[in-house]
């Protein structure tokens, strides 16, 4: 049995990460448990051979809101932060052709009407908020965009204000090296892998943490895992969790947004630029960027139900992504291979990032804000509610306020 008598922090991921930091920088002790076997939750970096070794995000890849982001100010000069706004282009497609100038401009105003909206005090979806601009050609590509891309829900099951709070302003950051890599190198901490925690009981006094190489009895418990891990089941809690946070759980499902990298070497770039983004008008369909740093791969995106209708079925998201790229370019010549991101069936995880339902906006608050007994505590990307839901600066910030929150009492 592992005794300890200060907190423990289940899951490793820049959340869980951030609350063993703080803790320990106030002297206290911190038992950290991973289930998997690294570090670092959804932000994780391979170099995979079919790309010829070249770095690739597989899940968070920005640092979002970067005036603002936490992490930002963590890097040195060896991390080369790259402001992507500056860097990116767009290359807009209708039914296979590029977009003419006054296509983009339409494409462009659009954008800006749909910013423009603000929700009202009814909590309604973002596809009823846009409703007034049902006749624009644009809108259901921007909905696309806004709802299945950004936030990894569709954008009629997707709160509009929570959509709206989270509307992250420029500039967007990328680490050459990738954003895992940034993450392993400058959160990383004393952690114990390959520990799934099975039930966690907090009647108290103190909490047990129950895993599955032994006990840990401590004075707290603070949990970072997934709302997907958290409503799956995962862990049981003894007694179980009160109402008011399970409606929070169950208020933020995991949202799904799948990449699927294409090998581009040698390839025809048919006059595209490093990082440009390739975007087809209507309401269902890929986005990708091409040539990301100049590296020689296209990185698709697909959100929403399309990417948990091709959960677990790599064959059928490649097939999808090289028709979609033949779609928008022609015949573009692309290595054999892809890579595609697995984050819906990974039980880990049970998708890529939570959501709030339509009438659930205050769900991230609630989930924060949840103290049952005093001793446990909820922390991660979920728990946001100040515009960085969904982004690795929120989980820092949400497991520094965990902790924050335990010295405090």
């Amino acid at each position: 049995m592992l005794l300890n008598d200060g907190v423990v922090v289940v899951g490793a991921g820049v959340a869980g990460l951030s609350a063993a930091a703080h803790l320990r920088a106030a002297g206290v002790a911190v038992t950290v448990l991973e289930a998997g076997p690294r570090i670092g939750g959804r932000a994780r970096t391979v170099r995979p051979a079919v790309l010829g070794g070249a770095v690739l995000d597989l899940g968070a890849s920005w640092l979002h809101a970067a005036h603002s982001n936490p992490l930002v100010a963590l890097a040195g000069a060896e991390d080369g932060l790259v402001d992507s706004d500056a860097l990116r282009t767009e290359r807009l497609s209708i039914a296979g052709r590029p977009a003419t100038a006054v296509e983009q401009a339409a494409y462009e105003a659009c954008w800006a009407a749909v910013e423009g909206l603000v929700p009202g005090e009814a909590d309604t979806s973002l596809a009823e908020l846009m409703a007034p601009l049902a006749g624009n050609p644009w809108a259901p590509t921007i909905a696309r965009w806004e709802g299945a891309i950004i936030a990894a829900a569709d954008a009629d099951v997707l709160s509009a204000q929570d959509w709206h709070r989270n509307l992250l302003p420029p500039p967007n950051l990328v680490a050459p090296g990738g954003l895992g890599g940034f993450v392993a190198r400058r959160l990383g901490g004393a952690v114990q892998l390959g520990v799934p925690v099975q039930r966690i009981r907090w009647d108290g006094p103190g909490v047990v943490v129950e895993a599955s190489k032994g006990t840990v009895r401590a004075a707290a418990c603070i949990v970072t895992v997934s709302t997907g891990v958290l409503a799956g089941g995962a862990i049981r809690f003894s007694p179980a969790l009160p109402p008011d946070v399970q409606d929070a759980v169950d208020g933020l499902p995991m949202g799904l947004l799948s990449k699927v990298a294409l090998p581009a070497h040698g390839a025809d770039r048919l006059g595209l630029v490093d990082d440009t983004a390739l975007v087809q008008q209507g309401a269902a369909g890929m986005t990708f960027n091409a040539w990301p740093l100049g590296r020689a791969h296209l990185v698709g995106f697909v959100g929403g139900r399309a990417a948990w209708d091709l959960a677990g079925d790599d064959a059928a998201a490649e097939a999808l992504a090289r028709d979609e790229v033949q779609a928008m370019l022609g015949r573009v010549r692309l290595g054999p291979g892809a890579v595609v991101t697995g984050w819906g069936t990974d039980p880990l995880f049970r998708g890529a990032y939570a959501y709030a339902r339509p009438g659930q906006a205050g769900s991230r608050a609630a989930l924060a804000a949840a103290f049952p007994g005093e001793r446990l505590l909820f922390a991660g990307e979920a728990c946001r509610a100040d515009g960085l839901a969904g982004t690795v600066g929120g989980a820092w910030l949400s497991g520094r306020d965990a902790a924050a929150r335990l010295l405090a009492s």
